[in-house]
């Protein structure tokens, strides 16, 4: 096998000392993957089968890196420790501050709760309290009507005028009376009784006839334009009130009202969303382990600044290893399928496993010049001793 490796290396070689004093023209092809071991001597993907070189690598491979900038407050965890699925393996300082923001937002998200709550609570007492409103605005919104209907007609009804005139009548005869009585007696001194009398008489006589004088005049006569615009201003405010009154007790129809339960839910999840905020930024404080496996590098030390996005550690499964190849030529990779047979020579143990091939990366890879695709093998046993990061032949089956 290894001379036959080393003449299929000779003459590629002579082939190209040949060839090197021409001009190369055209874009460079691919070479076919070497299949080794074959009869002929030119390389070739058929009859023997396709080969590949690779590499062993984690199934599970992580490089993690904080969501957060911050100081390293401690690194939990050194190079080799097996480490559990949600296992803290880095923390950054600053979590104080980070757990007062959590409080904060869970005291604005309860007092969002509490007034939705309350809203739901208090729908019938505001739904009768509307009612009462409304009952209320219809009561004014009738009297304001009578009202400025009233101003369309002179200030007293028909039966207030007469009654008006009738007194009017009886006070203009008593103070023709009262005048007659105060004549006879009005030479008297001015500290008689009789005319003292007398003239006091007079006197309420008179108030009383220009009392009833002005009440005739007043029923008698049209409203003037000042009241007649503050009734009309009262009605149209009147008419206002009635309308929101109604506005209101309709909206209170079916529970709350739906503007204000609107704005009290919209305000929960606003509070929700702010604690869910402060509660990742303070998880992501620490670096957690996403699954079982191994610490392979650590990048960072306790005191450091880490920032956001900076790989400071590497966890890899080492119990579930897979093989890469690295080198699968362009035309080669249609020969290869999924689920399809390999055999892989572990060099460094010089063993060959078998295993099948689970992926086949749908983007190419330069290598050399040369374009190549990526393929995935899951072994179908470990080996004792096997590590990754090992070299590996793989032999695709036909």
């Amino acid at each position: 096998m290894k001379f036959m490796a080393l003449w299929v290396l000779t003459a590629l070689c002579t082939l190209l000392t040949l060839n090197g004093c021409g001009t190369f023209a055209g874009n460079p092809t691919a070479l076919p993957t070497v299949v080794l071991g074959s009869s002929n001597a030119t390389p070739q993907a058929s009859g023997g089968g396709v080969t590949a070189s690779g590499i062993v690598v984690p199934a599970h491979q992580a490089q993690m890196a904080s969501a957060l900038g911050g100081t390293v407050k401690s690194v939990d965890v050194a190079v080799g420790d097996p480490v559990k699925a949600g296992q803290v393996l880095v923390r950054l300082e600053g979590s104080e501050t980070l757990e007062a923001a959590v409080e904060a937002a869970n005291l604005q998200l309860l007092t969002a709760q509490q007034a939705l709550q309350t809203l739901n609570d208090n729908a019938d007492q505001a739904r009768t309290a509307a009612q009462v409103r409304l009952a209320n605005a219809q009561a004014a919104l009738d009297d304001a009507q009578k009202r400025r209907t009233w101003m369309n007609y002179r200030n007293g009804s028909q039966s207030d005028i007469d009654a008006a005139q009738a007194n009017l009548i009886l006070a203009e005869n008593t103070l023709r009376t009262a005048k007659d009585n105060y004549s006879s007696v009005a030479n008297l001194g001015e500290t008689d009784l009789n005319r003292a009398a007398a003239l006091s008489a007079l006197a309420v006589a008179q108030n009383a006839y220009d009392k009833d004088l002005a009440n005739l005049n007043y029923l008698l006569a049209m409203p003037n334009k000042i009241d007649l615009a503050q009734a009309q201003a009262n009605l149209d405010a009147a008419k206002a009130e009635a309308a929101n009154a109604q506005q209101a007790y309709d909206k209170l129809q079916n529970g709350p009202d739906p503007d204000a339960l609107a704005l009290a839910q919209e305000q929960v999840k606003n509070a929700q969303a702010q604690l869910a905020a402060s509660q990742s930024d303070l998880a992501d404080l620490d670096l957690v382990a996403p699954f079982d496996g191994t610490v392979s590098r650590i990048d960072i030390n306790d005191g450091e600044w880490a920032t956001a996005g900076q790989t400071i550690l590497v966890l890899a499964d080492l119990s579930h290893l897979q093989v890469q190849t690295t080198d699968l030529s362009e035309r080669d990779v249609p020969k290869i399928s999924t689920g399809q047979a390999v055999s892989v020579l572990i060099k460094a143990l010089n063993q060959n496993v078998s295993g099948r091939v689970s992926d086949i990366s749908p983007l190419a890879d330069t290598l050399g010049g040369d374009v190549v695709y990526q393929t995935t093998i899951d072994l179908d046993t470990l080996p004792p001793g096997v590590r990754a990061g090992m070299s590996v032949d793989v032999q695709f089956g036909q």
